[in-house]
């Protein structure tokens, strides 16, 4: 067991979250929820009050806190992807407001932000010919939804 696990607070929907989230990576499990033993501010006995999830291999706690504290752009979980098909498939399962996609980054339908960063776009912004690394910066910046394919273009050009 880790030490240290991140907390995140929802307003009384944790265990739909962590059933959800457990759904779309490998390794990923809801390992236990713990229920409300009395009424409590935000929620009644009875309700998951904590829910302990693991997301590929890495422990997590969601609360039911309540609504005073919504998520923010303040913090976001990336995920490394493999390839485009899997950029695309979490993309389309996590992305909930697509207003707020940019660079890579989506909204959930609790409020969480997500980035989702293409092993090879890190690749390719390392790149030691800092002119072609900026062409895919440049490139990058002007995406909603991150597409391989148009970052290999733009190193290339």
């Amino acid at each position: 067991m880790h030490k240290i696990a991140p907390c995140l607070w929802f307003d009384g929907n944790a265990e739909d979250a962590a059933h959800f989230y457990t759904s779309l990576l490998p390794n990923s499990r809801v390992d236990a929820i713990h229920r409300a033993p009395t009424d409590y501010g935000s929620g009644k006995a009875g309700d998951a009050l904590t829910v302990e999830f693991t997301l590929a291999g890495a422990r997590y706690v969601g609360l039911n806190g309540g609504d005073q504290f919504p998520f923010s752009e303040a913090i976001s979980l990336q995920i490394y992807c493999d390839d485009q098909a899997e950029v695309d498939r979490l993309s389309q399962a996590l992305s909930a407001v697509p207003e707020a996609e940019k660079c890579g980054w989506v909204k959930d339908r609790f409020g969480l932000s997500w980035q989702l960063v293409p092993r090879r776009l890190n690749e390719l912004l390392s790149d030691a010919d800092r002119v072609r690394a900026g062409r895919v910066m440049t490139a990058m910046l002007r995406m909603k939804r991150i597409d391989i394919a148009e970052l290999e273009r733009a190193a290339a050009a």
